[in-house]
């Protein structure tokens, strides 16, 4: 889990600048329709309902469309996504976990297919990329929102955190998938409110790659993360600070 802080950073920085922040609504409300119509439109008895809408205050959402898309999650005439998972390898031999939510399973996997092959990778059949990583529940908070880290950080080892990192002013939490739950309790308690919660997928075996390399699965990543169908992109690159200089510039 070491360095997995890194990644979600620069995702927090470039989120606030990106141009597709549209795509990004539509990814998240996706997420709260599909939370809602599984676990029933309660909140308080919906973890997974409770976290999707979190994530979409964070990013800045309307209130009104999260409102909207929990009645049509929870209504007679919900749109049912089917959730499916694709794992592959890309350029350098990296491990990627693409995470969809898709009302036509064919349209999706065909074009899974094509940006792996187009960018110099392959699907791999299910399961063959359990053994490099763990799904664990994470929560990613400003620092600033936490008034005494070194206590808070106590606390939650108590609520059942794994792991916890602290980078660039950001804390993320660690946790098994059973006691997400009682996380996400104790910091509603504690007034403590993520950035972003969730289920993911966490690399135990990382890659490192050249700058080349690099430039090459990233347009994969890119790739994927820009299709409408897909709601998540997990990989097991080491990021140095040579590979964040690209990211970043």
């Amino acid at each position: 889990m070491a360095g997995h802080s890194k990644w979600a950073n620069i995702k927090h920085r470039k989120a606030a600048q990106d141009a597709r922040r549209s795509k990004l609504f539509t990814k998240l409300l996706r997420e709260v329709q599909i939370a809602a119509r599984l676990g029933g439109p309660d909140p308080e008895s919906n973890p997974r309902l409770r976290a999707a809408i979190q994530n979409a205050r964070s990013a800045s959402v309307p209130k009104e469309n999260i409102e909207r898309a929990i009645k049509k999650g929870s209504g007679n005439n919900a749109e049912d996504y089917a959730e499916i998972k694709y794992e592959g390898t890309g350029p350098g031999g990296i491990a990627i976990i693409v995470e969809c939510a898709t009302d036509n399973t064919n349209r999706t996997v065909s074009n899974i297919r094509s940006y792996f092959n187009k960018y110099g990778g392959s699907l791999a059949k299910s399961g063959s990329l359990d053994y490099i990583f763990n799904h664990k529940g994470v929560f990613t908070i400003p620092i600033q929102h936490i008034q005494d880290p070194e206590s808070v950080q106590l606390e939650l080892i108590e609520a059942g955190a794994e792991d916890i990192e602290i980078e660039d002013q950001w804390m993320t939490i660690f946790c098994h998938k059973k006691d997400f739950g009682n996380i996400q309790k104790y910091l509603e308690q504690a007034q403590i409110t993520p950035q972003e919660s969730g289920l993911q997928y966490i690399p135990t075996i990382t890659k490192k790659l050249s700058p080349e390399q690099f430039k090459k699965v990233f347009k994969l990543i890119d790739a994927l993360e820009n299709d409408d169908d897909v709601q998540k992109v997990y990989h097991n690159i080491e990021l140095t600070d040579e590979l964040e200089k690209i990211i970043t510039a």
